[in-house]
């Protein structure tokens, strides 16, 4: 039996000059070989609540969060989850003791999935899709359709901090653009943009019919953003490109800030980094300050090593809870990601952003070298991606790609800080494995390179 979604099941909200749109972007002479077919699947009331959602977030000027104390919704939000949610309701007794519930991780949502799905929340619109994060384990992901349009409503307030907006309507909007082997790409529609185009493509050659078709089909789209990670703007901006976007929106791995001004003078527009993960959608966009919160709902805690909760200012591993997929509701999740947390304004900031688990390098001394102090010593470089290996002889390990980079450079800086006589090799990152997309970027297999004292 077929089980495949119709285009009107897909689209339940589309109006005529949406199914143009589509018609157009999927028959289009130049478009790529489309390998997917999806849909926002939101209805006219979904994006009613999603518009709602979104005039919230614009008149939202202080989060009101005080170091330790929980905010009201919180509270409610806490007491609901731990009723009616099976893997939190385990937590018993005490349950009065936010500070003091277990926290939850990756490694809980691989054993029983199930388990985080609310006995109250119906299975009508579930969405199963699975993702692999830097560590290279597939995680099913349990969603709504509404998750993702949410996601609009967040970028919109990402994007206005810009000055940034928007327009939808007749037009292509969005053009979400990889540079993998092999990936889903297809053209849809978001209702909640007005019936706007989105495109999700792969900039692999291979993926299209004429190399030549990527400018042809990407400059009749000119879209008003693009949304990607760096490996794949590194790409764009080889193409040459008459359009112009308003913003590109980058997420998924670290942005280097050398790269960042890079691509703002190839683009002429702002290039907008933001911090985000599959389990709980847009989390924080960076600014000058560090990463500023984008939603007041979504309660940010940083743990010592020792699970405590760290003061202002400390860094430490962090900790979300609240959010916004009615399938997967976070309670105290332990992201694997680092920063410290700055409360002293209307609006928490993020500082010094670190994906995964501090590690530490040694220099030929002996003495420990934090990974923060490497990212440090490489900003000044327009760098895509990168990664650092130190062997069990110590022996550095340095694998990057860029744009015009210089790996004497590089080495150069790098040797600054671990001294002149480390045993060190520097190399670029071949295309397959840049293809492969997120990696570890720092690792060790000296012993005790597990960082115990978080800068």
């Amino acid at each position: 039996m077929n089980t495949a979604l119709t285009d009107k099941e897909r689209f339940p909200a589309i109006t005529e000059n949406g199914w143009e749109m589509l018609k157009h972007l999927r028959e289009h002479a130049h478009a790529p070989k489309f390998n997917f077919q999806s849909g926002d699947r939101v209805t006219h009331h979904a994006i009613e609540r999603i518009r709602e959602y979104e005039t919230y977030l614009k008149g939202v000027d202080s989060f009101g969060w005080s170091h330790g104390e929980m905010p009201p919704w919180l509270i409610e939000f806490t007491e609901k989850v731990l009723r009616d949610v099976p893997f939190y309701r385990r937590y018993g007794a005490i349950k009065e003791k936010f500070f003091e519930l277990p926290t939850v991780s990756r490694q809980d949502l691989y054993k029983e999935l199930w388990a985080f799905v609310p006995d109250s929340q119906p299975l009508d619109d579930l969405i199963v899709y699975t993702t692999s994060g830097t560590t290279g384990n597939s995680l099913k992901i349990l969603s709504h359709p509404e998750v993702s349009t949410k996601y609009l409503a967040v970028l919109q307030k990402a994007l206005s901090l810009q000055n940034v907006t928007l327009e939808g309507g007749n037009r292509v909007s969005i053009v979400l653009v990889g540079w993998q082997e092999q990936t889903l790409t297809y053209a849809s529609v978001s209702s909640y943009l007005n019936d706007a185009g989105f495109v999700k493509i792969n900039l692999n050659p291979k993926e299209w019919n004429n190399t030549e078709d990527r400018i042809s089909f990407l400059e009749d789209c000119n879209a008003e953003i693009y949304t990607g990670d760096p490996i794949a703007f590194t790409e764009l901006s080889k193409l040459d490109l008459k359009t112009k976007p308003k913003a590109l929106v980058s997420s998924a791995m670290r942005l280097f800030p050398e790269l960042k001004r890079d691509l703002e003078e190839k683009f002429s527009c702002p290039v907008i980094d933001i911090y985000s993960m599959n389990e709980a959608r847009a989390v924080a966009v960076g600014t000058d300050a560090g990463h500023r919160l984008l939603t007041p709902d979504l309660y940010v805690e940083i743990l010592d090593e020792n699970g405590n909760t760290s003061a202002p200012n400390e860094r430490g591993e962090i900790v979300l809870s609240g959010g916004w997929n009615p399938f997967l509701p976070l309670l105290r999740y332990r992201t694997g990601d680092y920063a410290s947390l700055d409360l002293s304004g209307d609006v928490p900031v993020l500082s010094n952003l670190e994906g995964r688990a501090p590690v530490l390098f040694y220099d030929s001394n002996g003495k420990a070298i934090n990974n923060i102090d490497v990212t440090h010593a490489l900003k000044p470089f327009p760098l895509t991606q990168i990664q650092l290996h130190q062997t069990a002889d110590s022996k550095l390990i340095f694998k990057t790609r860029g744009r015009d980079i210089d790996l004497s450079e590089i080495e150069a800086a790098l040797r600054n800080l671990f001294g002149s006589d480390v045993e060190m090799t520097l190399q670029e990152l071949s295309d397959s494995e840049t293809k492969k997309g997120k990696t570890i970027q720092y690792t060790s297999d000296l012993p005790g390179t597990q960082a115990s004292c978080l800068q």
